[in-house]
């Protein structure tokens, strides 16, 4: 075991007048990730400790936060990838804080449901299912394999200063289903996503893709589904 120095960002907002970081050293074993030691402060050091976590696995996105300045899974990030003390550990940015590194998530569903993620396909429904050929289930790339874990969507200045932006991680939603051919949605989106606050607010500085921890491109998703968007305009 390793003794490794994390310093974590710490606010209540009923109690503290302002943020704070504090400072705990862990022994850590060689596998840990930064979940393992956060329970291991939470567990046994100090109680107070607030974050989110649920499947341990990386499937469920409800550990992003962000370490050493970069948006990851706290599942995920094994401490032996990180050679320099203290691990700073902060909450996602551009959220509220609700408490230490849990945050109000509450506009980034929002954002997601104003683009309908779901199929949308009105035709009598099939006796057994919606079939695809391969080709058409390779128009929709990797997108499926999103989390909904935000950490794309607070990596992105556009969405820090824009409430309203859909953000990357909605819009690599709507070019999920909009890119299905089972799907015949995409006049029910377009209002959404034609506008100051939707396609057309991405900058395009990948940040998103640098931020996603299963390597996803949400940049490239959206430049084809504003490409798309500009056909159907046409």
């Amino acid at each position: 075991m390793a003794k490794r120095t994390f310093k974590i960002f710490r606010f209540n907002p009923e109690t503290d007048e302002k943020p704070s970081y504090k400072t705990y050293e862990i022994d850590v074993q060689p596998a840990w990730t930064i979940l393992d030691v956060l329970n291991e402060i939470k567990w046994f050091q100090d109680g107070t400790l607030t974050y989110r976590r649920s499947c341990r696995h990386g499937i469920c996105g409800s550990c992003a936060m962000m370490v050493n300045g970069i948006n990851n899974l706290a599942c995920e990030l094994q401490i032996a990838t990180m050679k320099k003390d203290p691990i700073v550990i902060d909450p996602l940015p551009g959220f509220e804080i609700y408490k230490d590194l849990a945050v109000n998530m509450d506009p980034f569903y929002e954002a997601l449901k104003r683009v309908k993620p779901w199929l949308i396909n009105n035709d009598p429904a099939p006796s057994r299912e919606r079939l695809q050929s391969q080709e058409e289930f390779a128009l929709m790339g990797n997108s499926i394999a999103c989390i909904l874990c935000a950490a794309c969507t607070s990596s992105c200045p556009s969405f820090w200063t824009d409430g309203e932006y859909l953000g990357p991680a909605a819009l690599l939603k709507a070019f999920r289903y909009t890119f299905d051919t089972r799907d015949h949605g995409l006049d029910q989106r377009i209002e959404a996503l034609d506008n100051k606050h939707g396609l057309w607010r991405c900058h395009k500085i990948t940040n998103c893709f640098t931020a996603c921890p299963k390597n996803l491109n949400p940049t490239e998703a959206i430049s084809k589904l504003q490409k798309r968007i500009v056909e159907e305009k046409l």
